[in-house]
């Protein structure tokens, strides 16, 4: 059984929504566990790591959100649900993705992967820096989460049959699922560096993918609820994703001085992202 049949078997697009995002948070379990394996790490390997995460990130926020999102108003303006030009929803929602994150940015106090205790962003806190690493990694994986759920629910409204395929939602779950692996080893070996142990590493480092499965329940349950607001959903997801690619990602990944590594691995990572969008899409 192929991974697309393995989905086709699965009735709720909730459950299948549920199975991709443990999907991506195991491989980042996995990309975890490169701490057992390696004792020290190579800043050129971490930047290329996190440059791959943004490419992979850029790439489906475009082909398998925003394009999809104009697909389903033109859609709808066909049927005669709608009657709003093709741009408008899709520009709409990813505002208020990219507002969403900026304010959660704002919110929770967290810090990003290779910053000092006195660069944490947010409000003033004494938690310590595990944990606000921790967090910073979570805010990122929100919207991966939202992408994937969204793109699940989506496959049982009928009127969008020829908009979203179930190749496509697949598609997405294994794009972010492999950007995930490298951006666990990301997250775990900064920690190892900084004192902890190899175990506390990896449990640290996996944990804050936990919240991809939740919120891609969340979006696929969402969608499903209230199907007209499919297009502001997906690229909802898009913006918030572009914001986290913009303010985080790419600066965590140019700082290190790798500049043309950290580059190329985004370069590699939107090619293997689009790939696999019209591949299975």
């Amino acid at each position: 059984m192929d991974i697309l049949e393995f989905f086709r078997s699965i009735d709720s697009p909730i459950l299948q929504a549920l199975y991709a995002g443990l999907f991506t948070w195991i491989l980042t379990a996995l990309g975890a566990g490169l701490v057992f394996l390696f004792k020290s790490s190579n800043r050129k390997i971490l930047d290329a790591a996190l440059g791959f995460t943004g490419g992979v990130m850029i790439a489906a926020s475009f082909w398998s959100l925003i394009a999809p999102a104009i697909n389903a108003v033109e859609v709808q303006n066909e049927l005669g649900q709608s009657s709003l030009p093709s741009f408008l929803p899709p520009a709409i929602g990813f505002l208020l993705g990219a507002l969403f994150m900026f304010v959660l940015d704002k919110s929770i106090p967290h810090l990003h992967i290779f910053g000092k205790m006195s660069e944490a962003e947010g409000p003033k806190s004494d938690l310590k820096k595990t944990s606000l690493l921790v967090l910073a990694i979570a805010i990122h994986n929100i919207p991966e989460g939202l992408a994937v759920g969204v793109a699940f629910g989506a496959l049982i409204i009928p009127e969008f049959a020829n908009v979203y395929t179930l190749g496509a939602a697949v598609a997405l779950g294994i794009g972010i699922g492999i950007q995930n692996f490298p951006e666990g080893f990301a997250v775990s070996m900064p920690l190892k560096r900084a004192g902890f142990s190899r175990r506390k590493s990896w449990m640290w480092g996996q944990l804050s993918a936990i919240v991809e499965p939740i919120f891609a329940v969340i979006g696929a349950a969402l969608v499903m609820l209230v199907w007209p607001i499919l297009p502001y959903a997906l690229s909802f997801a898009a913006g918030a994703m572009i914001f986290i690619v913009v303010e985080e990602v790419i600066p965590e990944s140019q700082r290190g001085g790798n500049t043309d590594i950290a580059t190329m691995g985004l370069v590699g990572g939107f090619i293997v992202m689009m790939s696999l969008d019209v591949a299975l899409g």
